[in-house]
């Protein structure tokens, strides 16, 4: 699996606050982005944008958790992990 950076807080936040009419700042890590104005066509927009960068995202997660927490945890679960030192458990 090959993937490039994934996306941080202020990335999400400065993808999403546009799509929604709000400054970045505005959003609320916890808040609904779809009871704030995302729809699920701008959620495949953004999902079509990220796999384009070989970050494979998964639509169903970013729709079943839709806050700056639940996707930041998608991008974290997602991201290879980091290999450790040799004789390091």
């Amino acid at each position: 699996m090959d993937i490039t950076s994934t996306p941080t807080e202020l990335d999400l936040r400065a993808t999403v606050a546009p799509l929604l009419g709000v400054e970045p700042d505005a959003l609320e890590p916890d808040a609904n982005l779809v009871v704030l104005g995302l729809s699920s066509l701008e959620i495949m927009r953004l999902v079509s944008r990220w796999r384009k960068n070989r970050i494979p995202v998964e639509f169903d997660a970013l729709v079943a958790t839709p806050t700056l927490t639940g996707w930041l945890a998608h991008f974290d679960a997602i991201a290879p992990s980091s290999p450790t030192e040799p004789g390091v458990a």
